[in-house]
């Protein structure tokens, strides 16, 4: 099930009344725009609106210009990668590695454009809008904690060639000023969460991080796109 990998970034505003959605922006921008370097923790689950499948966590770190690193680490070990030019996913116990240019992946994980700095929030939303919280509790639309803001996000390219549509994307930050929550829905209830914790900027990644050497044994499989390889 292709995904939308948006916004993992971090963006600050004062905390008191809540501002405005231009300066939301324009704080989200110039906060992330500082940021040489990410590390966080991150918490992830899939619904099919009748019920939500197994939670993932792990590692991520990202890397200007145009990398990153997630790694899985329970329930199951795997791994994915951009390395600026390549995107690749890997699962151990498989001992095979899938590699796609980046140009040719429609996994939810490869719009880079904040990760590199290029690009504004505008360019890569339709539409974007400041979420009111709803009487329903149990709605993704709601702050997870008091205090918390979330925004609506319209993409203006959903899943690649998939043909598959990404409906909208929610996410939301704490009052000091971190993505805390993304959520991704899609047409026929359909969602994926992703929980975002320990942020830390500018911090010394080792430059192999960024890099897939294919232990051996591993089969290396080129494929056109890489949608829906992680779930």
């Amino acid at each position: 099930m292709p995904r939308f990998a948006f916004l993992l970034i971090v963006f600050a505003f004062p905390t008191g009344t809540p501002p405005g959605l231009n300066s939301i922006i324009h704080g989200l921008e110039a906060r992330y725009h500082r940021a040489s370097s990410l590390k966080a923790t991150f918490y992830e689950q899939y619904s099919d609106g009748k019920g939500v499948g197994p939670a993932e966590s792990g590692t991520v770190y990202f890397s200007k210009p145009g990398r990153m690193r997630w790694e899985y680490e329970s329930p199951e070990q795997k791994l994915f990668i951009v390395d600026g030019t390549n995107v690749w996913f890997y699962i151990p116990a498989d001992h095979t590695a899938s590699r796609a240019k980046i140009g040719e992946s429609s996994d939810w994980r490869t719009p880079l454009a904040f990760l590199t700095g290029k690009a504004n929030l505008t360019r890569l939303c339709r539409s974007i809008e400041v979420v009111d919280p709803k009487t329903d509790a149990n709605s993704a639309e709601n702050p997870s904690a008091p205090g918390n803001t979330v925004l609506r996000c319209v993409p203006r390219a959903a899943s690649g060639d998939t043909g598959e549509e990404i409906r909208d994307v929610l996410l939301e930050a704490n009052p000091e000023a971190y993505l805390v929550r993304i959520v991704i829905e899609q047409p026929g209830n359909l969602s994926t969460e992703f929980r975002f914790g320990n942020w830390e900027e500018n911090v010394a990644i080792p430059e192999a991080k960024f890099h897939f050497a294919p232990p051996a044994g591993v089969t290396i499989v080129d494929e056109a796109n890489l949608a829906g390889a992680i779930r």
